[in-house]
């Protein structure tokens, strides 16, 4: 790591100053320039390109988790941090699906409701005007929605309901 610093740096400061500074020694620098790579380096260079024919296979949705099942599938021995590392170094990142969800049923032949508020989010007095909204909210047993009424005087919360379907009822 600190030889890579100092052989990306040389045309900034001289070598011997770099060496002193990073508490290594000049030699050492120059002989690891003619170094072979190690076994370890070589294995994740190997295993990165591994992981990023899995990742392209996969039209490049699969994540660390994925990846690492197949490569066990496929008997190469590693651990999932270490998949999640080199993808990390190589920028592999998968693709957010997301699924469509319908919120609005357009088929609505019903007549809607008059804007009574048209934009003047004021009031003089406690319970002239309500307001009311519909919030979504992702959890791990799937959406939830929540509608809460709104005081404009005092905006305070007059009423609110949480439902896991987004119907008439809620």
């Amino acid at each position: 790591m600190k030889h890579r610093f100092i052989a990306t740096h040389l045309r900034s400061y001289p070598v011997s100053a770099m060496c002193r500074a990073l508490s290594v020694s000049a030699s050492g620098y120059y002989a690891s320039r003619t170094r072979a790579p190690s076994a370890r380096s070589a294995r994740q260079v190997l295993l990165t390109s591994k992981i990023r024919a899995i990742y392209m296979a996969s039209h490049q949705t699969y994540g660390a988790p994925r990846v690492h099942a197949e490569l066990c599938a496929q008997g190469v021995a590693c651990c999932l941090n270490t998949v999640a590392k080199l993808m990390h170094q190589a920028q592999i990142m998968p693709k957010a699906i997301r699924r469509y969800r319908v919120t609005t049923d357009s088929r609505n032949t019903r007549q809607a409701s008059p804007n009574l508020v048209d934009r003047v989010f004021s009031a003089d007095r406690p319970d002239a005007c309500w307001l009311s909204d519909i919030t979504y909210i992702p959890t791990r047993e799937g959406w939830l929605y929540l509608a809460a009424i709104l005081d404009l005087h005092s905006r305070a919360v007059v009423g609110w309901s949480m439902s896991k379907t987004l119907d008439c009822r809620l």
